[in-house]
């Protein structure tokens, strides 16, 4: 079940991943200048209130988190970010292969 889901939430990420690309690749050829869709950008869209208080959340639990490693992803491209997190959850959800031969034990 929860491969299913992973596998599901995984397709689902590369899917939007997809949605973010096209989405800029328009934007740009209607401006005639290079757009690109930020993390940041897109979770304010969805819900300000979350990422407002995401910072203070993160230096409270992990000082050390925030700076380097949550700045990066919140100014990286959104469809960028949608894809690596896709293939990641695609690859935990990923069936096992069978065993052949001596490996059985």
């Amino acid at each position: 079940m929860i491969r299913f889901l992973l596998r599901f939430l995984g397709l689902l990420s590369l899917a939007l991943g997809f949605i973010f690309l096209v989405y800029d690749g328009t934007k740009s050829i209607a401006d005639q200048r290079l757009y690109v869709s930020m993390v940041a950008d897109a979770w304010a869209m969805v819900h300000e209130g979350s990422l407002a208080q995401l910072q203070p959340t993160l230096q409270r639990l992990v000082p050390a988190l925030w700076d380097p490693v949550a700045v990066t992803i919140l100014n990286a491209p959104v469809a960028l970010v949608l894809v690596v997190l896709g293939a990641l959850l695609l690859l935990l959800g990923r069936k096992k292969k069978p065993l052949i031969g001596y490996a059985r034990s």
